[in-house]
């Protein structure tokens, strides 16, 4: 067997391992709970687990690991359709729960679990794992249509995880605080697993605000993980707050990933609170592929090079490599490593379009640095724009437009156009009591960067569609109504 993939639970003591709100789980008694759970799963293929930040997910989840199940997270704001899809195509046993909680109709099919958080058991928390074994299966977003599950084995998670431990110098003397989702890689694998694999601690503060953050730092907090959304909150809150600040200043690291970061809000947290955010750069069926490491100068834009053990490819449009590392030729992604997923359930098909001697087209753009430090631009389905003969990556327009003062969110798209084949077309929301002409913020961009690369239509909205981790749903994005 390999080395257990939660070394402190293979032999826990009385520290603290989680924090949700008021209730807490010390080690033991986090091993204690989920081996309890882990008895009553042993045997299972596939065990769906009803995700919510509460102990009872915690355990359930570490409980099924245990047992050698594979976890499916269910994201409890689905859609009946959705979860209809995420039931039939994963087909769990059961799924485990927090007593009286209310489920919606496609789940309620599956024999329930009720999870006891207080619940004793073994003194050391089975490990039935393998290192090919599927730890989790998680579903994308389904932006090109229903969600696909993602077989993620034990190797993955232990290589990012370890190679971030070693990046950030992440030790078991960290407390990580957030706010994330669990039914992702940034929660769960992340957010959860991160800080319980180095043998330290985790707070979840349940809903997100900028005071709960805050006061998590002050209960000894060391690393928060973030999206941008939420640093533009912090941002802007820190600003009228300097007991916030302070409270942030304390901080050892901040981390933001699932989107770009905002060169503004980067800038205006390092004035208020002394701190530069790293970021990361990462997806579901790879976790984790780039990361600034603690200490270099940060560049706000830059994911950083590949973390330890994994290798990326940037790729023109006839698959050929390009060994240019000017910063200005944009390719899409391709990754190696340990850290792949095992590939998509149920569709074998959907898997072989992804890979290439194994390498994962991940369908990100990005341009290379020198130094290997890698910037994304977007995504190739949405984000790759070609407009009279140029290839304009959308997220270069869109960090030029959030530097303008009176932007507050920006989001670009390329819209059919019959003389330049597609047009640049912006959505902008504007800062708080701010106005702005279209045509100030379109020569502002072509200031920046180039002509071409200026919006033929910007969009002035309330606000822009996201996902659950605060990406942008360019799918919805139109022209608003006259």
């Amino acid at each position: 067997m390999p080395e257990p993939l939660l070394p402190r639970l293979a032999a826990p003591d009385d520290g603290e391992a989680i924090r949700i709100g008021e209730s807490a789980l010390s080690y033991r008694q986090l091993a204690g709970a989920a081996s309890s759970v882990a008895t009553r799963l042993r045997g299972a293929q596939r065990i769906a687990v009803w995700a919510q930040p509460t102990l009872e997910f915690c355990v359930g989840v570490l409980g099924a690991l245990a047992a050698g199940a594979a976890v499916v997270p269910i994201n409890p704001g689905s859609g009946s359709r959705e979860l209809e899809h995420v039931v039939a195509d994963s087909a769990p046993e059961s799924l485990l729960t927090s007593a009286g909680v209310e489920l919606p109709e496609p789940i309620t099919r599956l024999p329930r679990i009720d999870v006891d958080p207080g619940a004793g058991g073994c003194a050391q928390l089975p490990d039935e794992l393998s290192e090919e074994a599927v730890a989790f299966v998680l579903y994308t977003s389904g932006t090109t249509g229903l969600p696909k599950g993602v077989q993620i084995p034990r190797r993955a998670i232990v290589s990012s995880l370890d190679a971030l431990g070693e990046i950030w110098n992440w030790t078991a003397e960290d407390r990580l605080t957030h706010a994330l989702p669990m039914f992702h890689v940034h929660g769960l694998v992340l957010g959860m697993l991160g800080p319980l694999r180095r043998g330290g601690q985790l707070e979840h503060v349940g809903r997100f605000s900028v005071t709960s953050i805050a006061d998590s730092l002050r209960r000894g907090a060391t690393m928060v993980f973030g999206v941008p959304t939420m640093y533009h909150r912090i941002a802007r809150e820190v600003a009228d707050n300097p007991a916030l600040a302070d409270a942030f200043a304390g901080a050892r690291l901040l981390v933001s990933g699932s989107a770009p970061l905002p060169a503004g809000d980067h800038n205006r947290i390092r004035e208020l609170t002394g701190q530069t955010i790293l970021e990361r750069y990462g997806m579901t069926e790879t976790l984790m592929n780039a990361g600034m490491r603690l200490g270099d100068a940060v560049i706000p834009g830059r994911v950083g090079p590949p973390i330890p053990g994994v290798e990326l490819q940037l790729l023109d449009d006839d698959g050929a490599t390009i060994e240019s590392s000017d910063d200005e030729q944009i390719g899409e992604i391709a990754v190696r490593g340990p850290n792949l997923f095992l590939g998509y359930l149920n569709q074998p098909e959907a898997t072989a379009r992804t890979m290439r001697d194994g390498w994962f087209l991940t369908g990100d753009l990005a341009t290379r640095a020198a130094s290997g430090s890698l910037r994304i631009v977007g995504r190739r389905t949405t984000d790759m724009i070609k407009s009279g003969g140029y290839r304009i990556g959308a997220g270069e327009i869109e960090a030029a437009l959030l530097e303008h003062p009176a932007v507050s969110e920006a989001a670009v798209a390329g819209r059919p156009d019959p003389d330049l084949g597609e047009r640049v077309s912006a959505w902008v929301v504007l800062e708080p009591r701010r106005a702005i002409d279209a045509a100030e913020l379109a020569d502002h961009v072509a200031n920046l960067l180039t002509k071409h690369k200026r919006p033929r239509d910007v969009y002035v909205v309330e606000s822009l569609p996201r996902n659950d981790m605060g990406k942008v749903l360019k799918r919805a994005l139109a022209p608003p109504r006259e």
